[in-house]
């Protein structure tokens, strides 16, 4: 067995332990887990831990497993498949924490469209103040002060956290879906329009003036 076999075999060996290594810490951290730290874990160079990382992922769909080692939040994570979300969400459905109401839901999406954004803007934009939306979203850490906006009286700014990313599976707000996709085309609003549009019905025979018994 030459050296350069031995040196070869050794090689491998490491590298299934560091690949080992990242499953395990990925696997006990309840946040993703940036490549960064991984490598400074490691003590090996960042470009090889996202190899590493990738090979994983690349594993777990070819060998067709419920879970999937993906990028999230600039980090990796463990994430259920796709195909299995039905299977999840009946488990889920045992889960008895509050969940967001719609104006909660439809200031989140506010906020994340169009941060940044202050108190003011979001007020203009749903017609009612969302101070208090505002602070659950913030309680529950999916929205926090991120600046000041520039004019006068230098308004707070919101945006949303990593948190966010997390719960939506999204490396970075660029991911998320195109706004354009969610409003309906000219034909669906001129339907919807001649669906709600009511025609009066008079009485001929009581049109005319009334008089109070």
């Amino acid at each position: 067995m030459t050296d350069e076999f031995i040196d070869e075999t050794e090689r491998a060996a490491r590298v299934a332990e560091y690949k080992r290594a990242i499953e395990a810490i990925a696997l006990v951290s309840h946040d993703p887990v940036p490549h960064e730290l991984l490598a400074q874990l490691l003590e090996q160079p960042t470009a090889l831990v996202e190899q590493w990382c990738d090979e994983l992922a690349g594993i777990y769909r070819q060998e067709n497993h419920g879970f999937r080692l993906v990028r999230v939040a600039g980090g990796i994570r463990y994430q259920t498949a796709d195909d299995l979300t039905p299977y999840v969400e009946r488990f889920l459905l045992h889960d008895q924490r509050a969940r967001l109401s719609g104006a909660a839901l439809e200031t989140l999406a506010i906020v994340a469209y169009k941060q940044p954004i202050s108190r003011a803007q979001v007020a203009a934009i749903r017609g009612v103040d969302p101070d208090g939306v505002l602070r659950t979203l913030q309680a529950r850490g999916y929205i926090d002060e991120i600046g000041r906006d520039d004019g006068p009286g230098q308004a707070i700014l919101f945006g949303t956290t990593d948190s966010f990313l997390e719960k939506l599976g999204l490396e970075s707000v660029d991911d998320l879906p195109a706004i354009a996709e969610f409003i309906p085309g000219p034909d669906v609003v001129e339907a919807l329009e001649h669906g709600l549009r009511v025609t009066p019905e008079i009485d001929v025979t009581t049109a005319g003036p009334q008089q109070d018994d």
